[in-house]
């Protein structure tokens, strides 16, 4: 993680999203409480979302755009980049983050795995060649089609949803310097800049998927779905 006090995101997130106030690196009560439990070993960050998306379609329309995610998969991935791995798999490079003067840009091995009973899941696997510097990832995510029937009086034609949920666990092995720092300060903003990441990605990803399927299949996108959760 870098800066000198303010946490720094430069993939598609905004900066101001993720600045952190001046009492975590500034606030001196921080740094002068006793006792003082520093980091000895790797620090696990956590963070879990959900989420849901409109798809204007039956769910096997829906469920035959997602079997093809070599097509839609690199289109709504950017600006992150990603390099196929496999028949399934994707290395992403989701940006440039850090705090406290430490730096990464994280790459993360994903598999998309073939639908089971109406449910993709998505699981970390390695990447090819790449060792990753100082921290390693856990990713699970599981995406379910729950069709809502054409005669239902609010809509004209079927539509489905698709719910989804990520468990994502990020551990970080940081040099001596951030060693020294008290562990609750560490952990804190860790977790909040990890959770802001998350759920900005997220929602972007979700919107450009809609966007992206009822373009593919012609089928006209709700204004009201168009912005993107912020």
């Amino acid at each position: 993680m870098q800066a000198n006090s303010a946490e720094q995101y430069t993939g598609e997130t905004p900066s101001t999203v993720l600045g952190a106030t001046s009492g975590y690196v500034e606030g001196g009560s921080l740094m002068e409480e006793e006792p003082v439990q520093q980091v000895s070993g790797p620090t696990c960050f956590h963070s879990c979302f959900a989420s849901c998306m409109d798809m204007y379609a039956d769910a096997k329309t829906v469920a035959e755009y997602l079997d093809a995610h070599q097509d839609w998969f690199p289109r709504c991935a950017l600006p992150m980049k990603s390099e196929a791995i496999g028949e399934n798999g994707y290395a992403i490079t989701i940006g440039r983050y850090g705090s406290f003067g430490y730096e990464v840009e994280p790459k993360v091995g994903l598999e998309l795995m073939p639908q089971e009973q109406g449910v993709y899941r998505i699981r970390t696997i390695p990447v090819p060649n790449y060792t990753p510097p100082g921290y390693d990832v856990d990713f699970h995510a599981a995406l379910r089609l729950v069709e809502v029937g054409s005669d239902s009086p609010q809509l004209a034609n079927p539509m489905t949803q698709v719910e989804w949920e990520l468990d994502l666990k990020v551990m970080v092995h940081f040099p001596r310097f951030i060693q020294a720092l008290p562990k609750s300060l560490i952990q804190t903003t860790g977790d909040r800049l990890l959770n802001q990441i998350v759920r900005q990605v997220s929602r972007r990803l979700t919107h450009k998927v809609q966007e992206d399927f009822h373009n593919t299949m012609s089928i006209p996108f709700p204004k009201k779905c168009r912005k993107p959760a912020k």
